[in-house]
C-alpha cells in the first residue's frame, strides 16, 4: 500500500489534466502510418493543393495535422467552424487544416473553400473518419470535387505499432507500465488506438482510485476475458 506522501505526485498528476505531446519526434511511425506520414514531410511537394487524411479514432490524424500545421504555418479549424464569412481570414496563411470534416458542415462555405484554395494556391488538409466520397454533402458539385480529392488512408495498427503506442500514451501520462503489463494488455483489447487509449486510461484511472501501482495484477482484475 502506498503511504500518503508516496502517493501525492500521482494524485497531482490526476487533478492536472494530461497533455499529450504532438512533436514531430512523439510520433510512431510504422505501416500503418507510413503513407501518411510521407505526406506531412512531402510538403509543399503534394499531388493536390487540397488533400485528405482519413482514419478511425486515435489514429494519429491529429497529431499528424499539428506537425503539417506548425511546418506550414497553417491555421486549424473545426469543419462545423466553417462560415463563408470567415474563409478570407481561414486561409490567411496560405494553409490550413480543417479538422472532423465528415460531420454535417455549411456546404456552401465548403464548396467555396475549395475554390478559394484553388484560385490562392492554398493548401488545405481535411482530416476525417470516411473518406470524402461519403461525407454527408448534397451540392451535385462539391460531391463532385470531394470525390476527386486525393485520400490518404491511415490503417488499423499491428502489434508492434500497438505495444509502441500503448507505451506512449502511459509515458505521457507519468504511468509505469512493466512489460508484463503491456503483454497483457495486448491481446485483451481491440486492434485499434482508440481501444489503446481507453485501456491505458482506465488502468491510469483505477490505479489512482485504488492507490496502487499498475501492475499485471491491476490489469488482470479489469479486462479479464
Amino acid at each position: 500500500m502506498l503511504g500518503p506522501m508516496s502517493n501525492r505526485p500521482r494524485q497531482l498528476a490526476l487533478a492536472l489534466e494530461h497533455t499529450e505531446s504532438y512533436a514531430r519526434e512523439d510520433f510512431l511511425s510504422g505501416p500503418c502510418n507510413e503513407d501518411a506520414l510521407a505526406l506531412i514531410d512531402a510538403w509543399p511537394d503534394w499531388p493536390a493543393n487540397a488533400i485528405a487524411l482519413v482514419g478511425p479514432e486515435g489514429s494519429g490524424k491529429t497529431h499528424l495535422a499539428v506537425m503539417w500545421a506548425a511546418a506550414a504555418g497553417a491555421r486549424v479549424i473545426s469543419a462545423r467552424a466553417l462560415g463563408e464569412a470567415e474563409l478570407p481570414a481561414a486561409l490567411a496563411t496560405g494553409a490550413l487544416v480543417v479538422e472532423d470534416a465528415a460531420t454535417k458542415t455549411d456546404e456552401r462555405a465548403l464548396f467555396h473553400l475549395l475554390n478559394l484554395g484553388r484560385e490562392e494556391k492554398a493548401f488545405i488538409l481535411f482530416t476525417a473518419r470516411a473518406a470524402p466520397a461519403v461525407w454527408p454533402v448534397v451540392i451535385p458539385d462539391l460531391v463532385s470535387r470531394l470525390r476527386a480529392l486525393p485520400v490518404i488512408t491511415l490503417h488499423a495498427p499491428d502489434d508492434a505499432m500497438l505495444r509502441a503506442v500503448i507505451v506512449k500514451l502511459a509515458a505521457d501520462r507519468q504511468l509505469a507500465l512493466d512489460e508484463s503489463v503491456v503483454g497483457y494488455l495486448l491481446p485483451r483489447i481491440e486492434r485499434s488506438f482508440a481501444a489503446a487509449r481507453a485501456a491505458v486510461s482506465a488502468l491510469d484511472n483505477e490505479a489512482l482510485r485504488q492507490g496502487r501501482p499498475a501492475t499485471r495484477a491491476l490489469a488482470a482484475e479489469m479486462f479479464r476475458g
